[in-house]
């Protein structure tokens, strides 16, 4: 929808995975049955379908088992432990209660103690799950362990419902890994079984192949879904428009907006004409772009700001200042608490426009009415700073975010290394790399190759060989050792006469061919 990857990118920035409830509302309720809905339960030693709880204490029971499980806290803790131990305490435990705690595990990213207590509920006897829960739970073994588990898991489902309900689940993963040979394997498998009847599978496969150039599959898809009389969605439609794009050009993507007008089964709405906008703005309709727009702000919600952060980004790309303000107040009348992800996309925005001075006062506001202080807005104006030469401005940031309780994250230390060695600072880019490098196990960033280059040359030059040699192993254990890294350090080697040997030998490992200049080094050596 929209090139919603890349605009995504920019207007919700670092924001978490769709949550796993989130991706089963989109099954057919109709097929797959409500979500959360009550289970047949044959009777079991622990609860018996239609039996009440003994009244005593039943609030106290539901807080405790859920407080028990919550302070776990380390992963490679057992759910699964904490609920064998109640039940032998005597305690009874409901489906509902299991599914209220895995419900707030999931809410905060506690995958690993969810899936335990979904695999706790299906494996105990006498528990039957939902075909919405069956999908959960894969959803969860892809995340906690890996996708063949997932395979395995899905495979050993028999129940019909149930594998309607988890191959969208599965074919999203392929989606995600772009493996567009076991996704057309899985429609295959799950058309002959006749389960594919609603437009959300065909819809991931349209999105695969849009991520992958195969946009003649796109059109293929879309007649497959006529063929079988399967209905298409906004989302068919817009994926559909951006595919005729690409193919055929922007006629023919009128025409499938001509013709989604004309389907009484879906209605024309903001997303749909940001997908032509940005279809006409890619081949350079700037005037067209500008009026499909307009039309998409009189389709906007009243109760939802998420397509006004589309626009905001669609109207900077037409270098459009006054759609962006005039959005920006009109999404403040819209109920609710305007989120770090909005600020992050506006700020984003008038950033991308040169416009600091707005973007400063914008962050004024920001942290006027934040609760809890998020670094990552922050690290766009410090980035915005940095980029335009204002080191005091960034520097004086970077202090006052830490004072405001900030915590700086891999983006943060980035901006700083890469401003300081721009502005040939480099104590302090060393000092920023260093802090880093601290916060890698959390994440996979690495810093540029020119940065990491930049400070193995500021060793050079400063001959601190022992500490060329300490960073020459930290750049080795990231993966971050090249030949412009070697050559500073043999170059440092050569200036203090020191033998070069190790280097070379550490090279081999690495599998770092040798240049001329290298090549000289270890003649020089040699001889």
């Amino acid at each position: 929808m929209l090139k919603l990857v890349a605009l995504d990118k920019l207007c919700l920035a670092s924001m978490a995975m769709v949550t796993l409830l989130r991706n089963l509302g989109r099954i057919n309720t109709s097929h797959t049955g409500i979500w959360w809905r009550p289970i047949s339960s044959r009777a079991s030693p622990i609860y018996v379908a239609g039996e009440s709880a003994p009244p005593s204490n039943k609030g106290y029971r539901n807080d405790e088992l859920k407080r028990r499980i919550f302070r776990l806290g380390l992963t490679r803790r057992s759910a699964t432990a904490v609920l064998e131990n109640w039940v032998g305490e005597g305690h009874r435990v409901s489906i509902s209660e299991l599914r209220h705690i895995a419900t707030h595990l999931v809410k905060f990213r506690r995958y690993k103690h969810a899936l335990e207590i979904f695999t706790w509920m299906e494996d105990c006897n006498g528990y039957r799950i939902s075909a919405a829960e069956h999908a959960i739970r894969l959803e969860l073994i892809i995340k906690v362990h890996n996708l063949r588990q997932g395979e395995e898991y899905f495979a050993s489902i028999t129940d019909t419902t149930s594998r309607k309900a988890a191959c969208l689940t599965l074919l999203h993963s392929y989606v995600k890994e772009r493996d567009t040979e076991k996704a057309e394997a899985l429609m295959l498998k799950m058309n002959s079984l006749g389960l594919i009847v609603s437009p959300h599978l065909f819809n991931e496969m349209m999105k695969l192949y849009m991520a992958t150039s195969q946009f003649q599959k796109v059109l293929t898809a879309i007649l497959q879904m006529k063929q079988n009389n399967i209905p298409r969605s906004v989302l068919s439609y817009n994926l559909w428009m951006d595919a005729c794009s690409e193919v055929s050009g922007v006629a023919s993507a009128e025409m499938v907006c001509k013709e989604m007008v004309n389907d009484k089964d879906v209605e024309l709405g903001w997303s749909t004409l940001a997908t032509l906008a940005n279809i006409y703005l890619k081949s350079g309709f700037v005037s067209k772009a500008t009026l499909a727009l307009q039309n998409a702000e009189k389709k906007l919600s009243s109760t939802n700001r998420l397509g006004y952060f589309f626009l905001i980004t669609l109207y900077t790309s037409l270098n459009n200042k006054d759609g962006v303000f005039r959005l920006w107040e009109a999404c403040k009348a819209v109920e609710g608490n305007i989120t770090c992800s909005n600020y992050m996309c506006i700020l984003s925005c008038l950033v991308k426009l040169g416009d600091i001075e707005e973007a400063e006062k914008i962050f004024v506001e920001y942290e006027s009415q934040c609760r809890k202080y998020d670094v990552r807005v922050s690290n766009i104006l410090l980035g915005a700073y940095m980029r335009n030469g204002l080191m005091e401005k960034a520097e004086t940031l970077h202090l006052h975010t830490l004072k405001r309780g900030g915590c700086p994250n891999y983006k943060t230390w980035e901006i700083l290394m890469e401003g300081w060695v721009r502005s040939q600072n480099m104590d302090k880019a060393v000092n920023a790399m260093k802090k880093g490098f601290s916060v890698l196990k959390h994440c996979d960033w690495r810093p540029s190759p020119s940065i990491v280059v930049a400070i193995a040359e500021f060793f050079e030059k400063s001959e601190n060989i022992e500490e060329a040699k300490r960073y020459l192993k930290v750049v080795r254990r990231l993966g971050l050792a090249s030949l412009p890294v070697y050559k500073s350090l043999l170059r440092t080697h050569a200036s203090a006469q020191q033998p070069t040997q190790e280097i070379f030998e550490m090279m081999k490992e690495d599998e770092i061919d040798l240049d001329d200049e290298a090549s000289a080094h270890l003649q020089t050596f040699a001889a």
